[in-house]
């Protein structure tokens, strides 16, 4: 009978994010199909906010908290997560593939002599458990079995659904850490502007911009400026997350008008990385295999293009609109903009 762990950790409101609670979901799933117990552990400065938000969850719940574990800081993140590790004695260990985490989990699985498999999208309990991850861009599939304890699967978001249930009043574990001496100290956190930050994973739509914006409009001219104000309005009104295609992103290096704020993080499908947002628009891309290989993991995808023969049009997007990128998207804006008022 093997013995679950999940491990997670608060948000800036000390709330647990979405990835962790779908790593709750999916080491819910994971106990039931094995028969095996589930542990939960939190890390963070206040715990009791998470521990409340899991208290439908049935699980043993241990928490590692304290202002030393208010941001993250790898050798006080891997203390902590060692520690609940030890106090849990579980076989497998199910974690969101969040940045706080990943930077610890391969040194924590070492520690403790373990295996860790990172970007892991589907966990299925049988004999053995079996875990599938994507390789090669995405372009390749492969399902993992490890007779290894304890094993580490880092969860990629967006795979699992979310731990979803009633809040109420939880007991809780606390887990003493001894901490080794601290040569990093945390003075403080420094964060872009809402309305300046555009890569939001937790978006419920990822807007996608072209080579085409930076290109010849109708009128013979190329109106880099406007799209820039276009597409940033659209990101402030909306809340999405912004991508891009490589060929936009790389226009920079080429000489060529660019949009300012995009970066190769922007690119979709970047080192292999896909988003995994419920929808996406795409505007002024011509849906090459490539970019769309991307976009795989989207739940509804929508396209914006001038040519009624792009790529989306066969078979690679849902919703296709034949029109001037930069038309809809003022239109859009103003909608949007109607709508605040």
């Amino acid at each position: 009978m093997e013995s679950i762990l999940v491990l997670t950790h608060g948000n800036e409101t000390a709330a647990l994010t979405r990835a962790s609670l779908e790593a709750v979901g999916a080491g819910m799933e994971l106990a039931s199909w094995l028969g095996g117990s589930l542990t939960i552990g939190i890390v963070g400065r206040e715990t009791e906010a998470a521990a409340e938000m899991l208290a439908a969850s049935g699980a043993r719940l241990l928490a590692v908290s304290g202002e030393a574990f208010a941001q993250a800081r790898y050798a006080s993140d891997a203390a902590a997560c060692q520690a609940i590790c030890i106090a849990a004695q579980a076989g497998i260990v199910l974690a969101p593939q969040s940045a706080r985490l990943a930077r610890v989990m391969a040194g924590v699985a070492h520690r403790l002599g373990g295996v860790v498999d990172t970007h892991v999208s589907v966990v299925e309990g049988g004999e053995p458990v079996a875990a599938t991850r994507w390789f090669y861009r995405q372009r390749v599939e492969a399902v993992l079995t490890r007779s290894a304890r304890p094993w580490f699967l880092m969860l990629d978001a967006g795979t699992h659904a979310p731990f979803a249930g009633a809040a109420g009043a939880a007991a809780v574990e606390p887990v003493a850490v001894e901490l080794p001496q601290m040569r990093t100290m945390v003075t403080g956190l420094w964060a872009p502007q809402q309305d300046v930050q555009t890569i939001r994973p937790e978006a419920k739509l990822l807007f996608v911009a072209g080579a085409g914006w930076t290109k010849k409009q109708a009128d013979g001219e190329v109106h880099a400026s406007e799209a820039g104000d276009v597409i940033r309005e659209f990101l402030r009104r909306s809340g999405a997350s912004l991508g891009s295609s490589k060929s936009l992103v790389d226009q920079g290096g080429e000489g060529q008008p660019v949009l300012p704020f995009l970066t190769h993080l922007n690119q979709v499908g970047q080192t292999g990385a896909t988003p995994r947002h419920p929808k996406g628009l795409a505007t002024c891309c011509h849906g090459e295999e490539p970019h769309v290989v991307g976009w795989r993991f989207i739940g509804e995808r929508r396209a914006v293009s001038l040519d009624p023969n792009c790529g989306w049009t066969r078979g690679k997007a849902d919703v296709v609109y034949v029109a001037d990128a930069f038309a809809v998207m003022a239109k859009v804006n103003a909608l949007l903009a109607a709508k605040e008022g």
